[in-house]
C-alpha cells in the first residue's frame, strides 16, 4: 500500500501564496528530502491523522514536546480547564509557581527558573544573562548545535578554530558575529585554544549536551567533563542548551544522564506539553542578576501563560509521578534500533545509528557520526530515498538527515514492528 498525499500538497501551494515558503518554519517545507510537506488535520497518541485521511506512525513527537504522545488526556484536560478562566492576563498566577517549584525539584544544579515562550528566547536569554554576569562579551559555540534563530547563533565558522565566525544569514551583523566563536562537537583541544586566544573575554561556552540537531549525536567520553574544567579555570559559564533533552530523557534532563553540572540551562518542549514555552534556570546567585532584581532585562508579556504552564504542570507531574517512562521508551528506541540494524545490515549498507534515552538517527556513512563534519558525510540521496519509501508506507520520520527522531511513550512495540518490516520493504531494491 502507498500512501498520497494529494490534498497536503494542494494545501502547499495554497500555502505558498500566503506564507513565505508555505510554512512558518523552514525545516517542515521538505526542502532537504524534496517533495511536498505533509499536512496534518489532527494528532492521537503516536498516530497524526493527515488532511489526505490517512493515520501515520509519528517519529518526531513535534520534535520532541510529546513524549507521552499526542492529546494526552491530562495535558488536554488541564489546559481546557485554564482556557475556561481566561487564556492571558499579564499577571502573576499561582500555577506559574507550582510548576517552577515542580521544574527545579526536578532539575539538578538549579535554584530558580524564569518562564518565556520559546527555545530560541530561553537560549537568547541564557547567553545575555551569562554576559551581565560574568561582565564578558564573547561565547564559544559548536558547529552543529542549534540555539534557535537569535542572532548571536546564526554564525558560521571563521578559517580556522580559534578565529572569529562570519554571518550565515542576512541580517546578522559583523558586529554581532564577532563575539561568537566557533568549535567542533567533541573537539575539546579546539575549545582549550580558544579560551587561551581570549583569556578573560568567554562569558560562556553554550551547548547542547546531546545534540539533536545534526542527528542524534553523543559527547564523547571527557569532552563535556573536560569544558566544564575549562569554564571553571577561566571564570566563565557553562550553558546546556536541554531544550530538546530536558525532562525528556530523564527527570534531570542531561545533566543526570552525564553527570556533567551546568551553570545555566536552558529548556522548552516538553515543560510546556505541546504548548509554546521555554525556560531558564540556575543557581540563584546568577538568577539575582536578572530584573527586577538585577540589571539584566528580559521580558514578555506572555511569558508564563496560564494555558502554556497548565499544560506544562500536567506533563511534568505525570513524568516526576512515573518515572518507569523513561525506561520504556529508552526500552523501545532500543527495539527500533536493533530491529532497523538488522534490516541495513543484512543489506550491507554504509550507515551508523546513534541513539540515547528517547533519540536517535541513522546515518548513511561509514564514519562514525561524532560532530557536524562527520553527519554531513551521509549519502544524502540515500536519505531521501529512505525518508520517502517509509512516507509512503505511513511512517514519518524527521524531513532532514540533521534531524533526530523524537520517540513517544505511546508507541506500541507493534508500530515499532511496522517501521522495521517498512524500512526492509524500502531498502530491498536498493
Amino acid at each position: 500500500m502507498s500512501f498520497i498525499y494529494q490534498r497536503s500538497s494542494a494545501l502547499f501551494q495554497e500555502a505558498k501564496k500566503y506564507i513565505p515558503g508555505g510554512v512558518n518554519s523552514p525545516v517542515r517545507a521538505f526542502n532537504a528530502v524534496g517533495g511536498d510537506p505533509v499536512f496534518v488535520e489532527r494528532a492521537k497518541g503516536a498516530y497524526l491523522q493527515t488532511e489526505d485521511g490517512h493515520q501515520i506512525i509519528d517519529y518526531i513527537a513535534s520534535w520532541g514536546p510529546m513524549i507521552l504522545g499526542h492529546a494526552f488526556e491530562p495535558v488536554v484536560e488541564a489546559v481546557i480547564k485554564a482556557t475556561e478562566k481566561g487564556t492571558s492576563y499579564g499577571m502573576p498566577t499561582a500555577i506559574e509557581t507550582e510548576i517552577a517549584k515542580l521544574a527545579v525539584s526536578m532539575a539538578p544544579n538549579v535554584d530558580q527558573i524564569r518562564m518565556v515562550n520559546s527555545g530560541t528566547e530561553a537560549c537568547m536569554s541564557a547567553v545575555r544573562l551569562a554576559r551581565g554576569y560574568t561582565g564578558r562579551d564573547k561565547i564559544i559555540k559548536f558547529a552543529g548545535c542549534y540555539h534557535g534563530h537569535s542572532d548571536s547563533f546564526l554564525i558560521q565558522a571563521g578559517s580556522g578554530a580559534v578565529t572569529f565566525g562570519s554571518p550565515n544569514s542576512p541580517g546578522v551583523t559583523q558586529g554581532t558575529a564577532k563575539d561568537t566563536l566557533l568549535a567542533d562537537y567533541n573537539n575539546l583541544e579546539q575549545v582549550a585554544d580558544i579560551f587561551k586566544q581570549n583569556k578573560g573575554e568567554i562569558a560562556c561556552v553554550i551547548i547542547e549536551p546531546i545534540a539533536g540537531n545534526m542527528g542524534c549525536v553523543l559527547p564523547q567520553d571527557g569532552f563535556l567533563e573536560g569544558i566544564r574544567s575549562l569554564c571553571d579555570e577561566h571564570g566563565a559559564l557553562f550553558v546546556f542548551d536541554e531544550v530538546m533533552t530536558g525532562f525528556r530523557l530523564a527527570r534531570g534532563g542531561a545533566q543526570e544522564v552525564t553527570g556533567v553540572k551546568a551553570d545555566i540551562v536552558t529548556y522548552g518542549k516538553v515543560i510546556g506539553g505541546g504548548l509554546p514555552v521555554g525556560a531558564f534556570a540556575a543557581r540563584q546567585e546568577i538568577m539575582n542578576h536578572l530584573a527586577p532584581l538585577g540589571p539584566v532585562y528580559q521580558a514578555g508579556t506572555l511569558s508564563g501563560n496560564p494555558l502554556a504552564m497548565s499544560a506544562g504542570l500536567a506533563m511534568l507531574t505525570h513524568l516526576n509521578n512515573n518515572p518507569s517512562v523513561y525506561d520504556n521508551l529508552a526500552a523501545k528506541t532500543e527495539y527500533l534500533h536493533k530491529g532497523i540494524d538488522t534490516v541495513l545490515s543484512e543489506k550491507g549498507m554504509d550507515y551508523k545509528i546513534n541513539r540515547i534515552g528517547s533519540m536517535m538517527s541513522v546515518h548513511f556513512t561509514d564514519r562514525e557520526v561524532i560532530d557536524f563534519a562527520s553527519a554531513a558525510t551521509g549519502n544524502n540521496e540515500w536519505f531521501k530515498k529512505f525518508f520517502h519509501g517509509l512516507l509512503d508506507r505511513g511512517i514519518y520520520l524527521p524531513p532532514s538527515a540533521f534531524e533526530s527522531y523524537f520517540l513517544n511513550d505511546a508507541l506500541s512495540y507493534e508500530d515499532l514492528d511496522k517501521t522495521i518490516q517498512a524500512t526492509k520493504e524500502v531498502v530491498a531494491s536498493w
